[in-house]
């Protein structure tokens, strides 16, 4: 016999308090070994593979890919116990037996496991259909024997007929019998649906949509609500197309609808929080790039091929950054409204915006106080590269104490950044291009840029802000400034 053992998606941290299934790594009737990843999930701030602290046969799996659960929601369920795997499949890998005898190790997060390899995939050999409907219990409330729980859930999800006009629930081994009784006067419908939601089984009955006609787009075909209201769509459609014309106003297309969630219902409540908590203040000057420019050209060419990557211009205006912050720290800090306090930051960690796929994401530079430019630069380009594989972590997200924003290369001139909250400020950059300047007593063409200063008016006033803005100005403009801070 086998204790069934549900797993709920843990506390990933950082106050995120739900994430959406992006990637199952194991099906119904796999045996997994104690902290082997078995999904994948994006947060609001990066990309999770979550460890079972179980070892056993998966039972049952909650939530579509797709879906969006909330922390402390369950999971899926694991059968620990002693599991015979199917012949001629998994006899050379490790056992369940050990993972599932020495319990769970109650990590949650990769990284932080024990270490166990991760056991090779396998599926248990089935049992007789009998042992299905004799089962009254879920797994969650009551013990029931591994091979059974495993190939209730498994014929389900793979499609193959148990009994007529029987289908199953994910989630359980009890037959449910809501949609299996035949009304009066219908046709018996063959075979099964490829449904695991009960949700997506209520909405197609509530709009008298037959499932078999649905073509499903998940995975082996399996129908998820988009596709059951997309069917709905069209038949709303064709029957209005077949009504009779309807003289008057043509009616208004609908709007469309986009969930605030996931990394863009992140950025919407930080950025709300930001504008109702901080009384931002945004200053600006224009700088004559052009010395900056060419000190850059000279420290590349000097270095050659061989000294690395080239130093960026964002990595200058990082370590300017940084050099600023020391001359006028009370823009790095942070406002404790609850004790009524301005909590000034030892240390800088320069947080930068990068645009991908996902959206708007700031990894952090920690200890950039301590780096130089090429270091700074070096870290720059590995985080963005992390970014844009998705792959960042929270960690990487989180603890910035002051950030740049280089929006100049959307071509965008100019802008008033919005404070990324908990931060007292932000410096934005536009884009450096030529144009008319007076120098030196003459009208010339020069690299101009626009800089930004959106400031939290309760940690300084105007005067600190103008300083602190007036200095990186004047190291773009002449580069030898820095030299007294290097």
């Amino acid at each position: 016999m086998a204790q069934v053992l549900e797993f709920k998606l843990p506390d990933l941290g950082e106050g995120l308090t739900e994430a959406e299934i992006v990637r199952w790594l194991v099906e119904v009737g796999d045996v997994v070994a104690i902290d082997q990843p078995v999904v994948e999930v994006e947060t609001a701030k990066a990309m999770v593979e979550v460890p079972c602290p179980y070892g056993g046969v998966v039972t049952a799996r909650y939530g579509e890919e797709g879906a969006e659960l909330p922390v402390g929601a369950p999971l899926l369920t694991v059968a620990v116990g002693s599991v015979e795997p199917v012949a001629g499949r998994g006899d050379s890998g490790e056992s369940a037996d050990g993972a599932a005898e020495s319990g769970a190790s109650g990590n949650v997060l990769v990284g932080y496991g024990t270490g166990a390899p991760a056991a090779r995939r396998r599926r248990v050999r089935p049992a007789p259909v009998s042992a299905v409907s004799s089962a009254s219990a879920t797994p969650a409330e009551a013990p029931v024997d591994a091979s059974s729980a495993s190939v209730a859930v498994t014929s389900m999800a793979a499609g193959t007929s148990m009994a007529a006009g029987t289908t199953l629930a994910a989630g359980t081994t009890t037959a449910v019998g809501v949609d299996s009784a035949p009304k009066p006067g219908a046709v018996e419908p063959q075979g099964p649906v490829a449904v695991i939601s009960p949700l997506v089984r209520k909405l197609a009955r509530q709009h008298g949509l037959d499932l078999r006609q649905v073509v499903g787009t998940g995975r082996d075909g399996l129908i998820l609500r988009t596709d059951v209201e997309s069917a709905i769509r069209t038949a709303d459609e064709e029957s209005v197309a077949g009504a009779e014309p309807v003289t008057g106003p043509e009616a208004e297309p609908s709007a469309e609808r986009i969930p605030l969630r996931g990394v863009r219902g992140v950025v919407a409540d930080k950025l709300s929080r930001s504008r109702r908590e901080i009384p931002d203040a945004t200053c600006w000057v224009d700088a004559d790039a052009t010395e900056l420019m060419a000190a850059r050209a000279a420290m590349n060419a000097a270095g050659g091929s061989a000294a690395g990557p080239k130093v960026s211009v964002l990595a200058l205006l990082a370590r300017i950054c940084t050099a600023a912050l020391a001359r006028f720290p009370e823009l790095n800090s942070t406002v404790d409204t609850d004790a009524r306090e301005i909590v000034r930051l030892p240390g800088v960690h320069l947080g930068f915006a990068a645009q991908t796929e996902r959206g708007l994401v700031v990894p952090v530079v920690r200890d950039a106080h301590t780096r130089n430019a090429e270091s700074i630069g070096a870290e720059i380009a590995r985080l963005t590269g992390v970014a844009r594989d998705g792959k960042l972590t929270p960690a990487q997200l989180t603890g910035g104490t002051f950030t740049l924003n280089n929006y100049g290369v959307f071509g965008v001139d100019g802008s008033t950044p919005i404070i990324n909250h908990p931060e007292a400020a932000m410096l934005g950059v536009g884009r450096i291009m030529p144009r008319p300047w007076v120098h030196d007593g003459a009208l010339a063409v020069r690299q101009v840029v626009q800089l930004s200063l959106t400031f939290d008016h309760r940690v300084c006033d105007g005067g600190t802000a103008g300083g602190f803005l007036r200095y990186v100005a004047d190291c773009v403009e002449q580069p030898a400034v820095l030299l007294r801070t290097l």
